[in-house]
């Protein structure tokens, strides 16, 4: 391998590189070029910069999208032939394939060297990747499309291949959007154009839908133009103010999408009617900025886990300090810090939890179990506050199954039939023997568990698939690639 001259090494590695397959759209896809032997490329190219602009400081590489999808359906390339055989499609019957890709984009936070000498940077990276869900084929004579690759683990890091890395914090909107502009150019074109390309020794044909439902709450504002998280518009998927949404905690449907808040936001650049400031919002829900990619309206599920085991944290500690019986004299900050201090102790003492200083989806699923409501009820005094708090935790238990599986109609039917009932149950506990907390507020994501997992449900068969998980683990990876090992052992 060493002694062979330079250029038959290139060769072999680029073989191994995404973006060796040819392949041809049909039609060609506006402003992308037809080259298809194209490796990494700087995250940076699309970006013009005119007098004005001050050239990004950043560092990004990318994919072109094209070339990764094409490398991705190459290396499935079995798995969508077994797809075929099984269902006894012969090749020649089948038309065309339709493959739907799961988009997730999610922010890291600090990714600085850690072991080298020098001044420690803010370092902050953005990634940007993508997992086939499903293939399914149009056969002659058929309505419905047959499907033939179901991806089993939506949310492992294996399946999520990574499009664009990029140096950015998340909130530094500007430069995020001009490396993400390239990409969401390509997909835009791809919409409207076929893929030709090579499987299984014969040309066919694909067409590529693409669901951005990988991101978190505060990507989903970001790239849809919505306020900030702290927003009276509490939802990403109805126009629920925070006060509505405590007062009427169940009955609201999914209304907001990305052409809508694009429609809103020309309401809001605009203003036709020449209304006040608080009138113009009042009519845009809260769309103030121009939305910059189009996501499909979701829950997140792992950053529902931890949303909502954050605020049954904070319930606990107002168990334990008897909220509800104190009327209108607020506690101080000392004794909330003692009600915490009593139930971390606890935590760590009757189940080996370590306080965390951000909650994570290991914390938050070892805290919503009926053991640690257990664990809590011991420190509250009053038996019917007790049987509450379990009452509260048991109808969540019941709950989270239907958006955190992967297949909820096959893993837990009863569950998902009952969902309903249940988070009209809960809504009531929390508005009757938790009101001293919800009166009047409520936080995002315990709205969106209440309000709108039965939809999405519906919509698209699973919450769970869909989440940001596969590239959360792909964060850790990245990590390593960084050589940021927690513990570095010299």
């Amino acid at each position: 391998q060493i002694f062979q001259p330079l250029h038959t090494l290139r060769a072999a590695e680029k073989e191994l590189l995404p973006g060796f397959h040819p392949f041809e759209w049909q039609p060609a896809l506006k402003g992308v070029s037809s080259s298809w032997d194209l490796g990494i490329l700087d995250g940076l190219s699309g970006w013009t910069s005119s007098v004005e602009d001050i050239p990004a400081d950043t560092i990004a590489r990318r994919f072109r999208y094209d070339v990764a999808l094409v490398s991705a359906l190459k290396d499935m390339e079995e798995d969508i032939m077994e797809g075929l055989k099984e269902h006894g499609l012969e090749d020649s019957s089948v038309t065309g394939f339709s493959v739907t890709i799961k988009e997730s984009c999610d922010g890291m936070g600090d990714v600085s060297e850690k072991h080298g000498n020098g001044p420690p940077v803010p370092e902050k990276a953005v990634r940007f990747s993508f997992t086939v869900m499903s293939v399914s084929v149009q056969v002659e004579g058929e309505e419905a499309g047959v499907l033939i690759f179901h991806e089993m683990k939506p949310n492992s890091e294996l399946s999520c291949k990574p499009l664009c890395l990029m140096l950015v914090d998340e909130s530094d909107h500007e430069t995020l959007t001009a490396i993400l502009g390239p990409v969401v150019a390509e997909r835009n074109a791809m919409k409207e154009s076929r893929l030709i390309l090579s499987l299984g020794g014969m040309m066919r044909s694909f067409r590529f839908h693409f669901r951005g439902t990988g991101y978190d709450e505060k990507m989903v504002r970001e790239m849809e133009g919505l306020e900030a998280s702290g927003s009276t518009y509490i939802c990403t998927l109805c126009d629920s103010t925070r006060s509505e949404a405590s007062h009427n905690m169940v009955l609201h449907s999914i209304t907001r999408s990305h052409q809508e808040n694009l429609e809103r936001y020309e309401l809001w650049r605009s203003n036709p009617f020449s209304e006040s400031a608080d009138e113009l919002r009042d009519r845009v829900k809260g769309v103030s900025a121009k939305p910059f990619m189009e996501t499909t309206p979701t829950l997140d599920a792992l950053h529902c886990d931890i949303g909502n085991a954050t605020e049954f944290y904070k319930i606990f500690q107002d168990e334990i300090g008897e909220m509800h019986a104190r009327g209108d004299n607020p506690p101080s900050r000392e004794e909330r810090r003692r009600w915490r201090a009593t139930l971390d102790k606890q935590l760590r003492k009757k189940m080996k939890l370590k306080p965390v200083m951000r909650m994570n989806g290991n914390y938050a699923r070892r805290l919503m179990t009926a053991e640690a409501a257990e664990v809590v009820c011991e420190l509250v005094r009053s038996d019917e506050r007790r049987q509450a708090l379990r009452e509260l935790v048991e109808l969540y238990m019941q709950m989270k199954p239907v958006w955190r599986s992967t297949f909820p109609a096959r893993e837990c039917p009863d569950q998902l039939c009952q969902y309903s009932f249940n988070s009209q149950r809960f809504a009531e506990l929390l508005s009757t023997t938790f009101k001293y907390r919800y009166d009047g507020k409520i936080t995002n994501y315990l709205h969106k568990t209440l309000a709108h997992v039965p939809e999405i449900v519906e919509r698209d068969g699973s919450i769970g698939a869909w989440a940001s998980e596969g590239n959360e683990s792909g964060n850790k990876l990245f990590r390593r690639f960084r050589k940021m090992h927690a513990r570095q052992s010299k």
